[in-house]
């Protein structure tokens, strides 16, 4: 994809993120004040927070599509997974005030409000738009390969569970049972708290440069040995970098072939793997004699 048309996605997702959560954090207030729901006047707060871990995501999605330049030559992109752990913060937040609040009411006798049937119809609304902003979002960040984006479309979803804890708190208090609301906001909560270390643990990984899978190396030894004089592949090493990954590998070429043959061929290998596979936007290859046997071991792998 080229340069262009990923931030042009890029800004297009962080666009509709602003504009559903602005549309949300007023709606939720208003309505929460006329119905006496707290706990959508909090979840107008925290969706209104939603605007901020927004653009933390598209920040770090503008920074990690930056070209390489001379302090930088890998590119900018781990900015991206930087933004995604920003957003775990503001998940983990979210969970403590959620989980603590739950608890206060649970166990040291805190009170809840029974609000008004008009509660009910804007937390439909809120589940109903959290969950299409969500799925937008993360297919966006998925076909960008934006970490931030990704992990911000994963906190939109997080927020579907929110708005259903506020749907069916308000419902059960109808009834005369007010009481099974803050144990419905502990659950909640915990499902944020999972999410926040399942994102973190995602873009940590993303941060110490683990491979996205084995598939990933087996295609890359299967692009280098088709090409012509190739006799094998081996010491593949990918190097991720958010959106995109980095590769060194080394091929083996019959030891009768020249220095401006085997120069060749070597660019070609580069060059195939960067064309077929999108992930890929840099490759070294470095050209080993067929048959010689030779210890590659390097200190790194010790």
């Amino acid at each position: 994809m080229e340069r262009e048309d990923r931030e042009k996605l890029g800004k297009r997702a962080v666009y509709v993120a602003i504009a559903g959560n602005l549309f949300l954090t007023i709606f939720n207030i208003a309505v929460g004040i006329m119905s006496g729901s707290y706990a959508l006047i909090s979840e107008g707060a925290h969706t209104f927070s939603d605007i901020t871990t927004s653009i933390i995501a598209y920040v770090g999605f503008k920074v990690g599509s930056k070209p390489a330049d001379n302090e930088h030559p890998f590119g900018h992109g781990r900015a991206e997974a930087i933004a995604g752990l920003l957003i775990v913060i503001f998940l983990a937040i979210v969970a403590y005030e959620i989980i603590s609040g739950a608890i206060g009411r649970l166990f040291f006798g805190g009170t809840t409000s029974i609000p008004s049937s008009l509660a009910v119809i804007m937390a439909i609304i809120g589940v109903i738009t959290h969950f299409c902003l969500s799925q937008y979002i993360i297919k966006l960040g998925e076909r960008v390969k934006s970490p931030a984006i990704i992990a911000d479309g994963k906190h939109q979803r997080v927020d579907i569970f929110a708005s259903l804890a506020i749907l069916f708190g308000v419902m059960i208090a109808q009834y005369g049972y007010p009481q099974l609301d803050p144990f419905i906001g502990l659950i909640i909560g915990l499902l944020i708290l999972k999410t926040a270390f399942d994102v973190a643990r995602e873009n940590l990984n993303n941060i110490m440069g683990k491979v996205p899978s084995q598939e990933l190396v087996d295609r890359i030894i299967e692009i280098s040995n088709s090409v012509e004089n190739v006799c094998g592949t081996h010491d593949v090493r990918v190097n991720y970098l958010g959106s995109y990954a980095t590769v060194t590998l080394h091929i083996e070429l019959p030891p009768e072939m020249n220095l401006e043959e085997s120069h060749k061929v070597v660019h070609l290998v580069q060059n195939k793997i960067i064309d077929e596979i999108d992930l890929i936007h840099g490759v070294t290859a470095h050209a080993c004699p067929f048959g010689l046997e030779y210890n590659h071991d390097q200190q790194l792998d010790e």
